[in-house]
């Protein structure tokens, strides 16, 4: 059956006849088109990283930040339509607070990755919305459960992972992090990894700035999701440039 063009793309209620809801489908190509987003989960924490896209040389620098707080232990990273991510952020922030408030603890990281993940799953459901053009990671470490990672893609459905990646080039990011031993990385050392392979996998002949944002929820920061400190993010962006160079002279050297 063809998809385009015969009708049944124009609401978000309705399946196709092969069983495909195509505003899913646009939606998750909003995300496709947006900068790549990975979350590690390691020994001992977890790590964010995404290859922010500068669209123009006039925006100041750390303007649109693509990691936000949601509670004062989860974090979250995300990748697709800015505006509707923030609409995410919004409703995770509230449920984190809501959950504070009545049971005095702070929310577990599962019942608020479901909460989310239903609340997209909403906008999958009726003709008089649209689902949201956004994939969000959230991550958060305790004493109690150790590391946790979730990933929500527009649809609403959600998973638990040791290490996902989401944007422009996230199979060729997939691939890197399969390479690697999570399970044994530290976070100090996965800031480096996670760094090296935004570098890694960015396209300089499609998208030529971009801003690497990097953050930390683990056992050193006391479960408190925080920005990773500008010493340790710079030196592990010249590490990933100096690998980017490396790769290139062996390449040259190869020829």
């Amino acid at each position: 059956m063809s998809s385009i063009g015969t009708g049944y793309d124009l609401s978000a209620s309705q399946f196709s006849p092969d069983g495909r809801v195509f505003q899913v489908d646009y939606a998750a190509k909003a995300v496709e088109n947006s900068g790549t987003v990975i979350g590690l989960r390691g020994k001992d924490g977890i790590v964010f990283a995404i290859e922010k896209l500068v669209t123009s040389k006039l925006y100041e620098p750390g303007a649109n930040k693509r990691i936000f707080h949601i509670d004062e232990h989860v974090g979250m990273a995300v990748s697709g339509l800015i505006s509707d991510a923030r609409q995410i952020v919004e409703t995770a922030r509230s449920e984190a607070s809501n959950y504070r408030s009545q049971y005095g603890i702070p929310v577990p990281l599962k019942y608020l990755n479901e909460r989310v993940s239903m609340y997209m799953h909403a906008y999958t459901l009726y003709s008089a919305v649209r689902p949201y053009g956004c994939a969000v990671v959230m991550g958060s470490w305790s004493e109690h459960d150790g590391p946790q990672m979730f990933m929500l893609e527009p649809s609403g459905v959600s998973f638990s992972y040791f290490g996902c990646a989401v944007g422009k080039a996230k199979q060729a990011a997939k691939t890197e992090i399969e390479k690697l031993k999570l399970d044994d990385i530290p976070v100090k050392d996965l800031v480096k990894e996670a760094a090296r392979i935004i570098y890694l996998v960015h396209d300089e002949l499609k998208d030529k700035q971009f801003e690497l944002e990097l953050s930390w929820v683990s056992k050193d920061t006391k479960g408190r999701h925080q920005l990773v400190p500008k010493e340790i993010a710079s030196e592990a962006e010249n590490q990933a440039k100096q690998a980017l160079v490396d790769i290139e002279d062996s390449d040259e050297g190869d020829n």
